[in-house]
């Protein structure tokens, strides 16, 4: 773990001075720093983030912050979240090259990772919000969350390699402990920093008094504690995308951890759905044209995930989960074993996808989908169809066939009214 006592929060006057000590970063910049300009843009939880433009190429600088940013230092943070984050950066570049920025330069003791500027790409949320297509995205999600998962595990991976990849992450606790508590436990009782819609009282006081509902989200929890099947990204939302209307790419992986398979294109999918649920606060002639089009989003990334993971179960499975010795070797088909894996991934995702649905509307920090409905009498009906369709995904994920079911299932939630 690395040692933060010479740790310097930057700005953007100190920064340039910094960066021009460091070969890899100023050789790209070109030019003097003094010719640089210096933009922090950080809108974000946690960090600072400052864009740094410079004679002949951009950089994104991001460090991190003892506290959480958006609490204040009232909430300390390690700063070693910016070790993690630097290692699953590589490791994801590594396992689905080109998803994510190219890493120049990482400073540990700074708690500073200087990356690529990926231009002219904005954060999907905001594409989403303003209702602009992006083409391929959903094959682009699809195979990142599949080739991630499945070559993070002892699918792909020697054993001894990954387990020492679990215990490398394991240091990282504060962080998914955010998880822990934010997306699994505070939507269900009055945290202290929870807030909502007050319009959304009666359905808030619904979910809480439903025991079944909570021991279901616990449940969800203790595998997310204690299930090492990959290496997640951990805070996979619309939010941690940037695209343009033909490219993403994947950022912001600091929540990293070993976790259930199923967990980021859980995650991923309930924000599909926010996003989906909150359509009529922000379309007008375009609404149902764009609300299918997101849903088809869904359906297609759970397809390319499918079709990709099958892919690599064919010509990657080198680790010593189901090993051809058992299967092929004897003359025997592994397909029904690696659609049963699916399935239970299927599972988890459904169950993780209603958790999410609920978190980012009930707890500390919410999504701009809704949040930026000004009208509470018209954002509180469509949270809470998007409440409602969570708890029945919590309750039910096994009763979900397929991502065309979950597609029609979001049809008819959004034609009802629980308020």
């Amino acid at each position: 773990m690395p040692d933060h006592q010479d740790y310097t929060p930057f700005s953007a006057e100190s920064l340039p001075a910094y960066l021009a000590g460091v070969a890899t970063v100023a050789g790209r910049l070109g030019g003097a720093s003094d010719n640089w300009t210096v933009t922090e843009v950080g809108d974000g939880n946690l960090n600072l983030v400052f864009i740094v433009r410079g004679v002949d190429a951009t950089v994104i600088v991001k460090q991190a912050l003892p506290y959480v940013r958006l609490v204040g230092d009232s909430w300390p943070l390690p700063l070693y979240r910016a070790f993690f984050e630097h290692h699953a950066l590589r490791r994801q570049a590594e396992r689905d090259p080109g998803s994510v920025p190219e890493l120049y330069h990482f400073d540990e003791g700074n708690a500073l990772i200087a990356m690529e500027f990926i231009a002219p790409h904005v954060i999907l949320r905001r594409k989403l919000i303003n209702g602009e297509k992006v083409e391929g995205l959903a094959g682009f999600l699809g195979r990142f969350c599949a080739r991630t998962a499945f070559r993070g595990s002892e699918l792909s991976m020697a054993s001894a390699a990954k387990k020492a990849d679990v215990g490398l992450f394991s240091g990282n606790v504060e962080i998914p402990a955010i998880t822990e508590s934010l997306v699994f436990t505070d939507s269900y009782y009055d945290a202290e920093r929870n807030h909502h819609t007050p319009e959304l009282a009666p359905v808030v006081a619904r979910l809480r008094s439903d025991v079944a509902l909570k021991a279901r989200a616990q449940r969800m929890l203790m595998k997310f504690a204690s299930n090492t099947e990959t290496m997640v990204h951990g805070d996979l939302h619309s939010g941690s995308i940037m695209s343009t209307g033909t490219e993403s790419r994947v950022i912001d992986p600091e929540f990293v951890q070993y976790a259930p398979m199923g967990f980021d294109i859980g995650m991923l999918t309930a924000n599909f759905l926010m996003a989906y649920f909150s359509q009529p606060g922000h379309r007008g002639e375009d609404l149902d044209d764009f609300q299918e089009w997101i849903l088809s989003v869904i359906c297609e990334c759970f397809d390319a995930f499918e079709a990709e993971f099958i892919h690599l179960w064919r010509t990657e499975r080198t680790g010593m989960l189901y090993p051809r010795a058992l299967f092929e070797d004897q003359g025997q088909e592994s397909e029904g074993a690696c659609k049963a894996l699916l399935a239970d991934i299927w599972g988890d995702a459904m169950a993780i996808c209603g958790i999410e649905m609920h978190r980012r509307i009930l707890t500390l920090a919410h999504n701009a989908d809704f949040e930026e409905i000004g009208d509470t009498a018209i954002r509180a009906p469509l949270e809470a169809r998007n409440l409602m369709m969570g708890a029945e995904l919590v309750l039910g994920a096994g009763d979900v066939a397929d991502a065309f079911q979950l597609a029609d299932m979001a049809r008819s939630f959004n034609k009802r009214d629980f308020l």
